[in-house]
């Protein structure tokens, strides 16, 4: 197979996906007798694109994959995609709306049908790009999160919660988005600091003139007060624990209560407590047993009549609320509020005060936190008849304790372990359409049934009429179920057996809490078993200045734009399309063209992931730099011409296939032979240990430095100068280190590497010349590393570089040959026929001494003494030191003369002195120098 002249990957890299898709490479051997190797994609969501942490994080995952893969572990990456309840159902609705049309004017059913219709018709973008990343991924093995077998998984895991009694139904405070009309996680939620005010309000003592002020940024809830809290240490007001107040603008009296909860230093020292509309309110509510009162509809808006409830969700009644109010929102009535208060003189005083703003992150509403009937997960419970006797959180906490999940780096155990161990019951149920609707259906009098199928629900309520629950699961519900849903649970299968535990989960510390620890929980609760052995943390990618990539920003970028290139007209196009705040496009714009005033070059696939792989260091967030893959496109081509060099001298020629001919190995080709055994050492020791980005140095500094720059160049004086043997030995190392560095290489870059093995491993007699990604990956054999070879090595280059700095300091061009005479090196006799090539050299040549009569410098390596012998000429070298002097002096009155001037050294920035001092240390240096060599040429 004749490689093409230049490495143009766009072909190579769509031949050979497909070819290795179709040939089932990916596909687990399902041998039993094997080491299993298991690797869950992250379901991106349906809506999405792929974006660079995609490519890191995939970058990683695949490298990952193909190393256990030649190992010949039976191995599995399971890809899937998430259907993303809100996000998905915004871009549906959104679509609608230029319609003219809600989802409610369609009907759900209608509406989910429009949803999966969108999924089909754009949702597979991201699967699409994840081939161009080149993942091996088993697509037979590809999920939905709302596909048939995935749904099963889901009902099941509800209903034997609820069994067990670890699933209920009750009025708790959870993030409301009153524009999205549901609750929303926390990691829905963005909260921003913000400028607003705050209000100081007097609370009359009831029976008394005195007055308590309170300090407050939300004086539209006081509706909703129960108490007005202090610091229970605070001795400014213990006189007034028990009493009552006046809670103005309602006629209702509430108490002051004392709770560590206030801090006696911030504001007035007094805190309104509002436990239906604060959580931190509710805590402070619920250790006091106060009532809940809530004030505020679900769309945010104030309500006429106050509903009133215990903390167990017993309505409690109600009461009016002020008429005037009624029906405002949150932003109108504390307005009209505030203006009641001053005009009753209730109103203290205003502040400007910096607070942090809840905002949905879909919807940049504010978020409320709202009473509303939800279904929860009992965290800290014990299940009915669970023999463990343990809840789902500490059977999560219990597997990383006892080291059966690892963290890497370790550090984020203490992360998971806080979460952990200050867990609340989990939320799981969404006001939403799309999604896994809950299944429970309820009666008339509204007591709640939970079945598999209505006809099983049915058989719990007989002759009852049934309505199902409208709302859905939280999409992290169903994400929590993927290490064994997506293998066929709740059915026995060979994947579920094999592939639980997987060895390892890749992913962002971003999602510990809401997707990692809650993978630990289902599946120790569900199966008895870890869902992963480790949990790889890598870092968040950033752009090159250190600033998050965002949509907003601009900045963020397109992995197939670096794959495939992209002119600056489309760039720019992308990065200001869809922007939630257009007025920001112009400047976006301009930023894209300072950047990358010709767009970006094309750098193919296996550039992209070997920068990735050498960001990939423990833990560590990444500035992704533009260089760094302009650098490794030039490694490709590096090897590529290394590999076409390699053929040129070797293809058709004997390259040691017939193990009975003689061969001859000189020390180049032994040290080559060693270093590879410790490449492959590293490689692997680096891959075990998710270390790609010291994988990635090994191999470059392996194939660039030292088998190209070395290697390769000392080749031609074995092929040009040896024996039949010597050669037969060389051209054999040539092809057997190059198609092992190719399989060291391959996990990171896999398309460049499969298209040279093809050629290379048959003459390097490669015992499976099929595929690559099939191949046997390489193990060290420490006997093979010489010692006496690498210390010639070492020795030898330690010539090289002694010789290459005469000529620098000789000032020889690169066209200049000249006689070398070494004294004192009769045991490196060998070395010479290299260092003429290496160091362009006329001739060299071992003497007994150094010729007297040359004014050349000499160089020391070891006990050897070289010399260059070249004529020069006195008079015009003379002239020109003298004229360089001239130049340098000039340099050193100028720098003299700017620190001399009086105050520079005390008024200027000490970083410009530091430098001026720098470089007059410098050119001081430099003069000395080149006077003592205008005295050499005297």
């Amino acid at each position: 197979m004749e490689l093409a002249k230049s490495f143009e990957p766009g072909d190579i890299e769509r031949r050979w996906y497909d070819t290795w898709n179709q040939a089932g490479y990916f596909k687990p051997s399902m041998d039993t007798a094997k080491p299993s190797f298991c690797i869950q994609l992250p379901p991106p969501n349906v809506t999405g694109t792929l974006h660079m942490g995609h490519a890191f994080n995939q970058t990683i995952m695949d490298g990952l994959t193909r190393y256990y893969r030649m190992k010949g572990d039976n191995t599995l990456w399971v890809p899937g995609t998430d259907h993303a309840g809100i996000a998905t159902q915004i871009v549906v609705e959104r679509q609608l709306a230029e319609q003219g049309v809600s989802r409610h004017d369609l009907g759900r059913d209608a509406f989910i049908g429009k949803v999966w219709e969108w999924k089909e018709k754009s949702g597979g973008t991201i699967t699409s790009q994840m081939r161009r990343v080149g993942c091996s991924v088993d697509w037979d093995k590809e999920y939905f999160t709302m596909d048939d077998k995935m749904s099963t998984a889901v009902t099941e895991v509800f209903v034997r919660l609820f069994e067990q009694g670890l699933i209920y139904r009750g009025k708790r405070l959870v993030n409301w988005d009153p524009k999205l009309g549901t609750a929303v996680s926390d990691l829905e939620v963005i909260s921003e600091e913000e400028d607003g005010k705050m209000w100081h309000i007097r609370y009359p003592v009831v029976g008394s003139d005195d007055v308590v002020v309170v300090a407050t940024t939300r004086p539209e809830t006081l509706l909703g007060d129960v108490a007005v809290a202090i610091n229970p240490s605070d001795e400014r007001y213990q006189h007034l624990l028990g009493k009552q107040l006046e809670l103005p603008l309602t006629g209702r009296t509430i108490p002051v209560i004392a709770d560590d909860y206030v801090d006696a230093a911030f504001g007035t020292g007094f805190v309104k407590i509002t436990p239906a509309h604060d959580f931190n309110d509710y805590q402070v509510g619920k250790r006091h047993n106060t009532q809940l009162i809530n004030v505020m509809s679900l769309e945010a808006t104030m309500l006429a009549k106050a509903q009133v409830f215990g903390f167990d969700g017993s309505a409690q009644g109600g009461f009016d609320l002020p008429a005037a109010y009624a029906g405002l929102s949150t932003s109108e009535a504390r307005k009209a509020m505030l203006a009641d208060l001053e005009a009753a003189g209730l109103l203290v005083e205003t502040k400007p005060h910096k607070l942090m703003v809840p905002r949905g992150d879909r919807t940049g509403s504010v978020i409320e936190p709202l009473l509303t009937d939800q279904w929860f997960v009992a965290m800290t419970k014990v299940g009915e008849g669970d023999a463990t006797g343990k809840s789902i959180t500490q059977k999560a906490i219990d597997a990383v304790e006892s080291g059966e999940v690892r963290f890497v780096p370790e550090n984020w155990v203490n992360t998971y372990n806080q979460w952990m161990n200050n867990i609340q019951d989990w939320c799981i149920s969404r006001q939403l359409w799309w999604g896994h609707q809950i299944p429970a259906w309820y009666d008339e009098d509204g007591k709640a049934y939970v079945g598999r199928t209505l006809e099983e629900v049915q058989a719990q309520a007989p002759g009852k009429t049934l309505r199902r629950d409208e709302d859905v699961l939280d999409t992290w519900f169903s994400s929590a179920l993927v290490p064994f849903s997506s293998l066929g649970w709740p059915n026995e299968t060979p994947e579920l057996k094999a592939f639980v535990p997987s060895q390892v989960l890749v992913t962002g510390y971003e999602i510990i809490f809401f997707w990692v620890a809650r993978m630990i929980m289902m599946t120790t609760h569900f199966l008895g078993k870890v869902p992963f052995k480790d949990v790889y943390i890598h870092g968040i990618v950033r752009d090159h200045e250190g600033k998050k990539m965002s949509k907003s920003e601009g900045n963020v970028i397109d992995p197939v734009d670096l794959i495939d290139g992209i002119d600056l007209p489309r760039l720019t196009e992308k990065r200001t399309t869809g922007l939630r705040r257009p007025e920001k496009a112009p400047q976006i714009a301009k930023a894209t063209e300072k950047l990358f005033p010709e767009g970006i070059p094309a750098y193919g696939t296996d550039a992209l992931r070997f920068t990735m792989a050498s960001y990939a260091s423990l833990g560590r967030s990444v500035n992704f730099d533009f260089k760094r893959a302009e650098g490794y496109r030039n490694f490709c081509n590096k090897l590529w011409n290394a590999t076409r060099y390699v053929m040129m001298n070797v293809e058709g020629k004997d390259c040691g296939q017939d193990e009975t001919l003689p061969l001859e190995y000189s020390f180049v080709d032994q040290w080559i032979i060693g270093r590879l055994q410790q490449a492959e050492a590293d490689v692997t020791q680096a891959l075990e240990t998710y270390r790609f980005d010291l994988a990635a140095q090994v191999i470059y500094e392996f194939v660039w430095n030292e088998y190209c720059d070395w290697y390769l160049e000392l080749s031609k004086v074995q092929l040009q100068n040896g024996n039949e043997a010597q050669q037969r030995a060389t051209r054999r190392t040539l092809v057997r280190v190059l198609e092992v560095a190719l399989r060291l290489t391959h996990p990171i870059m896999p398309f460049i590497t499969e298209e040279l093995w093809q050629t290379v491993a048959p003459l390097a007699n490669a015992k499976n010349s099929e595929s690559i990604v099939i191949a046997a990956w390489p193990v060290a054999v420490p006997e093979k590393i010489n010692a006496a070879s690498n210390a010639r090595m070492e020795a030898f280059k330690d010539m090289v570089n002694a010789v290459r700095n005469l000529r620098g300091e000789m000032n020889l061009g690169p066209a200049v040959k000249a006689p070398l005479f070494v004294e004192g090196a009769d045991d490196c006799a060998d070395f010479l026929p290299y260092i003429k090539l290496l160091c362009r050299i006329s001739e060299a040549s071992i003497v007994t001494a150094l010729p007297a009569d040359s004014d050349a410098p000499v160089a020391i390596s070891g006990n050897a003494r070289m010399m260059l012998k070249v004529e020069v000429d006195k008079a015009a070298e003379s002239a020109r030191i003298n004229k360089e002097i001239g130049k340098t002096e000039a340099e050193l009155m100028r720098l003299n003369g700017k620190l001399e001037k009086p105050g520079y050294i005390d008024k200027a920035p000490a970083h410009l002195v530091e430098r001026d001092k720098a470089q007059l240390a410098e050119f001081s240096d430099k003069l000395d120098k080149l006077k003592a060599q205008l005295a050499k040429l005297a």
